[in-house]
């Protein structure tokens, strides 16, 4: 009796959701038959490409026996070829553009007086493990995607980057390919980080790492930073943070009236841990629910929910359909915990030659823009961006700016003249 009044009361506080929506939208798709809708959505998935690229898979360990599920792109152009079908969906999608990669110097410049800057440090460092006359690797840069998501959702960069840099794609615990882990066993950020580190042993042994972090996969990259600061300073050559938040995310207010807010932030713990036992209930709401939990996803997911293209707006709705709900209960209090406001000092310190890309959506709702702005401004040699009509999918919404600037990144990160060391 108790969760059912919580659910009548998560319900009426989440009515104010709904009506957000209905300008989403529109009333002639909230009544069509059921049956249109799904042959409307098989149609998306038979056609839309996104999540379809693949690399070299592998997996590890972590520390508590969860098996983590990755994917490694190599450089050149067999692995540019590994694609199997285009990176648009042939109908009016986004297209990606092969982003131009800068290569590192041949061989690093002879030693100069004065303390080496960081790049310098690594390249150094990437010629001593390979030999005297060894050119220097070039960065591996790493992707980890954010809550109730999966690697997938790194398409149009991955299909930018196949071939001009080294990658690795990875599923955080319980998402993708990658097993949950112990039952019961409280799942938090840091422990993320954890299994980053894992992840980036396996995969990365040696030189340098550009790490990247959408959301959750921000928050964990920031996680890493202050859990293995002699790692960032000894190893990472850039970093880029898409849409997430080093704290407060009890704060937020997803869009709704502050009273509505309120209501919502006080029963949603409890709904979500009931509903947590309950997949059979979630999978049938959703469909009953139809159309409108679509449009639910696409204002929260996008900045422009009627303009997004309608095979990656159904692309997001599968990846978020495609985690547990117990996973999302097991998750969901980590973030009113979370709380990486401590590794932001350690990347200030490195500020001065640490490249660190922060992106943010003008138009999200679930990390809003104020967040990434309070990690640039701890951050004095960070470049922050706003891109203004995006979303928190804004790596979806907006690919050709976020490759972009993870473009500008990695000529910052990879240098194209000799450094001095």
């Amino acid at each position: 009796m108790r969760w059912t009044r919580g659910v009548g009361i998560a319900g009426a506080a989440l009515g104010a959701v709904a009506t957000t929506v209905a300008t989403t939208v529109a009333v002639d798709r909230l009544t069509a038959s059921r049956s249109v809708r799904r042959e409307a959505v098989a149609a998306l998935d038979a056609a839309g490409p996104y999540g379809t690229l693949r690399g070299t898979p592998g997996t590890v360990t972590a520390e508590d026996g969860t098996e983590l599920y990755y994917e490694i792109d190599d450089l050149g152009a067999d692995a540019a070829a590994k694609a199997d079908r285009p990176a648009d969906d042939g109908a009016g999608g986004p297209v990606t553009e092969p982003l131009a990669v800068p290569a590192p110097p041949a061989v690093p410049a002879p030693r100069t007086p004065g303390a080496p800057g960081r790049l310098a440090r690594l390249l150094r460092r990437a010629a001593r493990e390979g030999g005297a006359d060894a050119a220097p690797r070039p960065p591996t840069v790493v992707f980890c995607h954010g809550f109730c998501l999966a690697q997938d959702v790194w398409h149009f960069q991955r299909a930018a980057l196949r071939g001009a840099v080294r990658a690795v794609y990875w599923d955080q615990r319980g998402h993708g390919r990658s097993a949950a882990g112990p039952p019961g066993r409280p799942v938090g950020i840091p422990l993320l980080a954890r299994d980053l580190k894992a992840v980036l042993d396996a995969t990365v042994p040696e030189g340098p790492v550009v790490l990247v972090g959408h959301s959750m996969g921000g928050m964990t990259v920031m996680a890493l930073a202050e859990q293995y600061p002699d790692y960032v300073a000894s190893r990472v050559a850039g970093i880029a943070l898409l849409g997430t938040s080093a704290g407060r995310m009890a704060e937020v207010g997803w869009g709704l009236p502050p009273s509505a807010a309120r209501a919502v932030r006080t029963v949603l713990p409890g709904v979500v841990r009931a509903l947590g036992t309950r997949q059979g209930l979630v999978d049938r709401g959703r469909r009953a629910a139809g159309e409108l939990y679509g449009g639910v996803v696409r204002r929260y997911a996008f900045g422009r929910p009627d303009a997004v293209d309608p095979g990656v707006a159904r692309f997001a709705e599968r990846l978020l359909e495609s985690v547990p709900m117990e996973i999302v209960a097991g998750f969901y209090p980590a973030f009113g915990e979370h709380d990486t406001t401590g590794a932001l000092p350690v990347l200030a310190g490195l500020a001065a030659d640490l490249p660190v890309a922060v992106l943010s959506g003008g138009k999200d709702l679930v990390t809003p823009p104020e967040h990434s702005e309070r990690i640039a401004r701890a951050l004095p040699g960070a470049e922050h961006t706003v891109l203004p009509e995006a979303g928190h999918l804004l790596l979806l919404e907006a690919p050709a700016e976020v490759n972009e600037r993870l473009g500008a990144l990695l000529a910052r990160s990879i240098p194209s003249h000799e450094p001095a060391v």
